[in-house]
């Protein structure tokens, strides 16, 4: 699907997952078998924006062991 203009994102690459503190890269999105779910972090309110997937790790969130890879979960 691509980025989001909806929710709290405007656009940026990677959404964090203020549930889980997992990141998801939106331009490698996955979903076949609904994996990374996107559209229902928004729905739920619980999507944090982020430009860098470095400032998404300074927060403390984990990779999406399906779009990014290398979860350490």
């Amino acid at each position: 699907m691509g980025r989001r203009w909806t929710g709290h994102m405007s656009g940026e690459q990677y959404l964090g997952n203020t549930n889980k503190m997992e990141v998801h890269d939106l331009d490698n999105e996955k979903t076949a078998g609904n994996q990374c779910q996107i559209d229902e972090i928004i729905r739920a309110g619980n999507d944090k924006p982020f430009t860098t997937l470095s400032a998404a790790r300074s927060a403390g969130y984990d990779n999406c062991a399906y779009c990014l890879g290398n979860s350490t979960r």
